[in-house]
């Protein structure tokens, strides 16, 4: 019997000499067609370094964070870039990832935003109003801050929950009277639709890109991590500094304008930054908020998640 199961083993492998080591051979990497992501998958950059180590890259397109998340959930994806809520939804959600990383801040690239001719001025007019968001992403936490700033509550105003390209629909018809929304979406709309904001993330929401991971692929795929992580420093280095080229790759992958997205660019700053105390202690401020908004049911422990090498 042994002999059998051991000719059996050996002729899989001289059939299907990739069955073996199948798992080892491919990287999973959720993206949305406009973020750091959509870069390195248009540049070929991260097929480049694993070629060497004989792995496949496979992209998989999310509309937006929240079901990115939950890909990385379900394990359908190893890698995921979300801005700074749906992490704190996922984890609510006992999904088990890590954070690598953090991009720099950028407050001004989401915003509220109303038709240029609304009686909407300020926060304090979205008293009753209807609002609409992609619920669990990160214009959900501006809009909680900006309310709390403005001393009015959640149930104070009327949510309504939808995904960006429906939101647009709603919000060009007047079926909601605001919309708290992100770039490149926002750089559409301004560009193409008579708007104005009644205010973005400065000095209200840091609005970061976090860097997530599932837990199992980041603790045993440690050095398939730090390549990727090495790619993520060297291509943000090269959008920051080639507005004009990357505002073609984002054209061609999105199908927006160079012009919408060099708008969108000159308020984005890319980069990976390693998590720290601060970054842990920003994300746990909005874990809280969402748990006193009644958005998550209960606290969650945002370090639960942290990156933790361990030695072999």
């Amino acid at each position: 019997m042994k002999k059998l199961i051991l000719f059996a083993s050996l002729l899989l492998i001289f059939i299907y000499p990739n069955f073996i080591f199948a798992e080892a051979k491919k990287i999973n990497i959720g993206y949305q067609k406009s973020n750091i992501f959509a870069i390195l998958k248009y540049r070929g950059s991260l097929e480049n370094e694993f070629k060497k180590y004989d792995v496949n890259i496979n992209w998989i397109e999310f509309p937006a964070g929240p079901q990115m998340l939950e890909g990385l959930n379900l394990g359908s994806i190893d890698l995921a870039a979300t801005g700074d809520a749906p992490p704190i939804f996922a984890q609510a959600a006992q999904a088990d990832f890590v954070y690598l990383g953090h991009s720099p801040a950028n407050p001004k690239s989401e915003a509220i935003i109303v038709p240029e001719n609304s009686s909407i001025k300020s926060i304090n007019d979205l008293k009753g109003k209807r609002i609409a968001l992609n619920k669990g992403s990160d214009v959900n936490y501006l809009l909680l801050a900006a309310l709390q700033h403005a001393g009015l509550n959640y149930s104070d105003i009327i949510p309504v929950y939808l995904q960006p390209s429906d939101a647009r629909a709603a919000f060009e018809k007047g079926a909601t009277d605001a919309w708290a929304i992100w770039d490149p979406f926002l750089a559409e709309v301004e560009t193409n639709l008579s708007v104005r904001q009644i205010v973005n993330g400065e000095n209200l929401v840091p609005h970061y890109t976090f860097f997530l991971a599932s837990r199992n692929f980041a603790e045993k795929k440690i050095k398939y991590v730090e390549v990727i992580i090495e790619q993520l420093i060297q291509q943000s280095e090269w959008v920051n500094t080639h507005p004009q080229e990357t505002s073609e790759v984002l054209s061609v992958s999105t199908g927006l304008s160079k012009d919408i997205w060099l708008k969108a660019l000159q308020r984005a700053n890319y980069g990976f930054i390693h998590m720290s105390d601060d970054s842990f202690a920003k994300q746990q401020k909005i874990a809280d908020i969402f748990v006193k908004a009644r958005l998550i049911p209960e606290p969650v422990d945002v370090k639960k998640a942290q990156w933790i090498i361990k030695e072999n």
